[in-house]
């Protein structure tokens, strides 16, 4: 993280901007796990007002090679906190890198500013049986990554050693990176031999 060598304006700012900022709305379905989550318009436009009456404003840009740069400012003192991450796309064409850039300033945005947009249910709705039914499309834009590690992630390793899902399945719902495919794909493989070798 970089920050300028005073942050007292910028904190007492963002005090204001918490006070005023209602909860995030979550308008956006993910149906492989039942979950809503907030989308990105969603976000900007919740926080555009509280921004504006704390004196905060902030700046998002693509940089280098798959990452993106986020800079929150206090307009009056110039006080700053920013940060870098990347993110690979499953997709290195135009569409992917859209989709990308669109996961990084959600999450971005929702950290720097200490925002709740995800719906935290332990793992509940993750582990039930999917229903019988016709899956609803999900806009690319707005599909989240499938990040190894989380518990989503691990919520569908367990739904193909079930069974219950294909890697088919989980692409409708989930933006999976080359890496985390492969692993889901060992795992659908390892299941496969067990039970030829049972």
């Amino acid at each position: 993280m970089d920050k300028s060598s005073s942050i007292k304006n910028l904190a007492h700012a963002l005090i204001t901007f918490h006070i005023k900022v209602d909860k995030i709305p979550k308008d956006a379905n993910n149906p492989f796990f039942k979950s809503r989550y907030a989308s990105l318009s969603n976000i900007l436009e919740t926080i555009n007002d509280p921004l504006n009456e704390s004196g905060l404003t902030f700046c998002q840009f693509p940089s280098g090679e798959h990452g993106l740069h986020t800079i929150l400012m206090h307009a009056e003192s110039g006080e700053y906190i920013s940060d870098e991450y990347t993110m690979r796309p499953t997709k290195d064409d135009p569409q992917g890198l859209g989709s990308a850039i669109t996961y990084q300033r959600r999450y971005a945005l929702a950290s720097i500013l200490g925002l709740n947009i995800d719906d935290d249910d332990d793992g509940n709705e993750a582990s039930k049986q999917p229903e019988k039914k016709q899956a609803l499309e999900t806009k690319a834009d707005d599909k989240p990554w499938l990040n190894k590690g989380s518990k989503e992630y691990e919520a569908t390793v367990k739904k193909l050693q079930a069974g219950s899902a294909t890697i088919q399945t989980v692409k409708q719902y989930f933006k999976l990176s080359k890496d985390v495919q492969a692993n889901l794909e060992a795992c659908t493989k390892d299941l496969i031999t067990e039970k030829a070798l049972a």
